[in-house]
C-alpha cells in the first residue's frame, strides 16, 4: 500500500461529564497513540465530545474527509443522540468501541459497555448498520481487530469509485461471465466502462510501437524460459495487447479489465491474451478471461485486501487422494503466484496451439478464495479458505493443487449444487476475516465453501 493509499481513519471520543472524565481522557489519548502507531491516518478532534451540538460540529467535519472508518470510542456512557448525529451526517463503516474497566467494588466510573450497548440499540432502530469492539486501547488484539474492520473499509471505499474496463461480451453460453452494470455500481460502487474488442483493441494493438512491445519482450524474457521457441509475431501479438491494456489504464482510469479473450484473440489476431492478462494481473491490474466482469470484481476486492496479485481460475479436477481440487486455467496466473522451486516458462494454448501463455505450477501456501456470484440473481459472496499444496503440475498451462479447509468432495458439492459459477479467485494470505466484514459493509449474504 503506497502513502497516498494509507487507510483513513476518523475517531471521536463520547464522554457524559458525570462520569469519570480524567479516567476518559487518559483512554481516548491512549486509543489516539495505539492508532496511528498502526499506521492509522487519523482525523480527530482535540477533545473529547460530551454534547450534541459538539458531535454536529464534527460530523460536519468528518462528512467532508475523505474517510475509509469512523471510529466511535464510547469512553463513558452517554445517551444516543450525539452517535446518531454522527451515523446521520458521515457516510463510513462504522466502529463503536467500548473499553473494559476493573471489578473494584466501588464506583463504575466508565459504564463504557453499556454506553455502546444503548448505542447500538437506537442505530439498528434507525436503520444504521456497525461493528464493535470491546477491549482496551493496549490490547494488541483491539488493533488487530480494527486492521480487519479498517482493511475492509478501504477496500469498500476503493471499489466505490473503481473503473473496469470489459473488452467485448462474454461467449454465448457463458452465463457465468453476464453482467449487470447498473447492478454492481448500486451495491458494490464498480464501473463497467465498456469497450469494442476489434476497435479499441485490435486495431491498437496492430498499430503498437514495436519499440514498446520490445521492452516488455525483454523483461519477460529475464522472468520466463522458452520465450524464443514460441512463434515471434504471435508473441508479440500478445505482447501488444498487453502495452495497449496498460496504455488504456492510464488513459481512462481503469483499475482492471475483463477480456473476451476467445475466439476472436485466435481468428483475428493470430495469437492468445493469456499471458496479456497475467501481466497485467501481476501488475495489480487484475485481469480475467472470456469477460467475466464479476469475476474481475471478485480480484480486486482480493488484491487490494492483501496487497498481492489475485488469479481469477477454473476448478476443473479432484484429486481424491490428495484431498484437493485442481485449479487451472489456460495460461493466465501471475508471474509471482509460481512456485519458486521451478523457473516459469512460456506456452501455447493447448486447443488452439497459439502463444503466449504462461506455464507454471503455483506455488504453496495459504489462500483465500472468494467469488462474487450472482447465481440466484441477487449478488452474493462466496468465500473460502485453503492450503495450495506443491505438486507437479496437473495440466498445460497455470495450476495448482488446492487443499480447503472442508473436505474437498464436501466443497465441490457446494459448487455444484449451488450452481456457482465456473471462475473463482485466489490471493495469497488468510483474509477471511476482512472479507466478511468487507461483505457486511456491501450488504452481501455469504456462502462459504
Amino acid at each position: 500500500m503506497t502513502d497516498t493509499d494509507r487507510i483513513k481513519v476518523g475517531f471521536i471520543s463520547i464522554i457524559r461529564t458525570t462520569f469519570d472524565v480524567e479516567l476518559a481522557q487518559e483512554v481516548t489519548a491512549q486509543a489516539k497513540a495505539q492508532l496511528r502507531h498502526a499506521g492509522f491516518v487519523l482525523t480527530a478532534p482535540d477533545e473529547t465530545i460530551s454534547s450534541l451540538e459538539a458531535a454536529q460540529r464534527v460530523a460536519n467535519t468528518l462528512a467532508s474527509e475523505p474517510l475509509d472508518l469512523l471510529i466511535v470510542l464510547q469512553a463513558t456512557f452517554a445517551d444516543s443522540t450525539m452517535i446518531q448525529a454522527l451515523a446521520e451526517k458521515v457516510d463510513t463503516p462504522l466502529v463503536l468501541w467500548a473499553v473494559p474497566e476493573e471489578h473494584t467494588g466501588g464506583r463504575l466510573r466508565l459504564n463504557s459497555l453499556c454506553g455502546v450497548n444503548l448505542a447500538g440499540h437506537a442505530l439498528k432502530r434507525a436503520g444504521y448498520d456497525y461493528h464493535y469492539l470491546y477491549a482496551m486501547p493496549d490490547d494488541s488484539k483491539a488493533i488487530d481487530n480494527l486492521q480487519i474492520f479498517a482493511r475492509a473499509a478501504y477496500v469498500r471505499r476503493r471499489l466505490q469509485t473503481a473503473r473496469l474496463g470489459r473488452m467485448g461480451e462474454n461467449p454465448a453460453g457463458f452465463e457465468t461471465c453476464l453482467v449487470n452494470p447498473n447492478a454492481l455500481r448500486e451495491q458494490v460502487g464498480v464501473e463497467v466502462v465498456q469497450f469494442d474488442l476489434q476497435r479499441d483493441v485490435f486495431a491498437a494493438v496492430q498499430a503498437v510501437d514495436s519499440g514498446a512491445v520490445q521492452v516488455v519482450r525483454d523483461d519477460l524474457s529475464r522472468r520466463v524460459d522458452g520465450l524464443d521457441d514460441v512463434e515471434t509475431d504471435a508473441t508479440n501479438g500478445t505482447l501488444g495487447t498487453y502495452v495497449v491494456l496498460r496504455e488504456l489504464a492510464d488513459r481512462d482510469n481503469l483499475n482492471g479489465f475483463a477480456v473476451r479473450c476467445w475466439p476472436e484473440f485466435f481468428t483475428e489476431m493470430d495469437c492468445a491474451a493469456c499471458a496479456a492478462s497475467s501481466m497485467l494481473s501481476d501488475a495489480m491490474l487484475p485481469s480475467s478471461c472470456e469477460a467475466d466482469v464479476n469475476g474481475t470484481v471478485t480480484q480486486m476486492m482480493l488484491q487490494w485486501l492483501s496487497d498481492e496479485p489475485a488469479f481469477g481460475t477454473d476448478i476443473v479436477s479432484l484429486d481424491e487422494e490428495r484431498d484437493a481440487l485442481v485449479l487451472w486455467h489456460c495460461g493466465l496466473a501471475p508471474l509471482s503466484m509460481a512456485d519458486p522451486d521451478e523457473t516459469p516458462s512460456v506456452t501455447i494454448h493447448s486447443n488452439r496451439a497459439k502463444p503466449l501463455l504462461m506455464q507454471f505450477a503455483l506455488k504453496p501456501g495459504r489462500v483465500t478464495v472468494a467469488r462474487l456470484s450472482e447465481t440466484t440473481g441477487a449478488y452474493r459472496l462466496v468465500v473460502g479458505n485453503g492450503e495450495m499444496i506443491r505438486g507437479a503440475k496437473s495440466f498445460s498451462g497455470t495450476s495448482g493443487l488446492l487443499r480447503f479447509d472442508r473436505p474437498a468432495r464436501d466443497v465441490l458439492d457446494t459448487l455444484i449444487s449451488e450452481g456457482l459459477e465456473h471462475h473463482i479467485s485466489i490471493t495469497y494470505g488468510d483474509h477471511v476475516p476482512a472479507l466478511l466484514v468487507l461483505a457486511q459493509m456491501l450488504d452481501l449474504p455469504i456462502l462459504r465453501l
